[in-house]
């Protein structure tokens, strides 16, 4: 695959050659190579099968969770979150030892240690990730999901972009089976503070999900900027943060 330079920028197809946009810019591919009925049918391709599944079944699991945490979701991510999640989920899934190959699945990898751990710390948005908004302890009370932030002075433990007046934390809870799809999420409260010194304890306190599954926390840092009284997601919300604190 290679990048197109020219000042005439098509997509469709050339004789062999496919022309197409991406988040990169406009590229270029040659057609060719094995057929997909051969990929399908050949034994010689089993592998390739094999990886195929696992790699399909791997990017659904990133979708549920994406789409489970939608409310969150819809103005703190990058452009490239569905890929990078993917990237993750199937490395989640590399740590189920039961299933045979071809079968492994994320939701045998992530009842592991490791495939927890591969998870947590996931950044939905890489513009702005949460050290590098926040300075300051973050306690979780893994047992009802209660985030605190004590003695929170917001002009300096809070790194804001350009024109941010205010920032908002918000926080959730979500149970989440990988195996069936079933999920419950439940939000926060939010907590809306000016960017000054005023020293405040932030309490984010969720209801505790009832259904099964895996336990997944998630921290959210928005700004906004302060017009005639009225407040704006700041360029619509490119510096929010959302980050997934932990996997139980």
């Amino acid at each position: 695959m290679a990048k197109l330079k020219s000042l005439i920028k098509i997509e469709g197809t050339l004789d062999d050659l496919t022309f197409y946009k991406t988040e990169d810019g406009y590229v270029v591919r040659q057609k060719g190579g094995v057929s997909k009925n051969r990929i399908q049918t050949d034994p010689a391709f089993v592998r390739t099968r094999e990886n195929n599944s696992e790699f399909g079944a791997s990017a659904t699991s990133g979708k549920l969770l994406r789409q489970a945490i939608i409310p969150l979701l819809n103005d703190a991510k990058d452009p490239k979150v569905t890929s990078r999640l993917t990237r993750v989920m199937t490395q989640v899934k590399n740590e189920d030892t039961t299933s045979v190959r071809g079968q492994r699945n994320v939701a045998s990898g992530i009842t592991t240690a490791n495939g927890k751990a591969l998870l947590k710390g996931f950044e939905f948005n890489v513009r702005s990730t949460l050290s590098s908004v926040i300075l300051a302890d973050i306690n979780l009370d893994e047992a009802t999901g209660i985030f605190t932030i004590p003695n929170l002075k917001t002009a300096q433990r809070i790194n804001p972009p350009d024109g941010a007046t205010h920032v908002t934390f918000s926080s959730a809870f979500l149970k989440m089976d990988f195996a069936t799809g079933e999920k419950e999420l439940q939000l926060s409260n939010e907590v809306n503070l000016t960017l000054n010194n005023t020293q405040t304890d932030v309490t984010l306190t969720p209801t505790v999900p009832t259904a099964s599954g895996v336990s997944l926390y998630f921290l959210k840092i928005a700004f906004f900027q302060e017009l005639n009284g009225v407040q704006y997601p700041l360029n619509n919300g490119a510096y929010n943060t959302l980050k997934l604190m932990e996997v139980l």
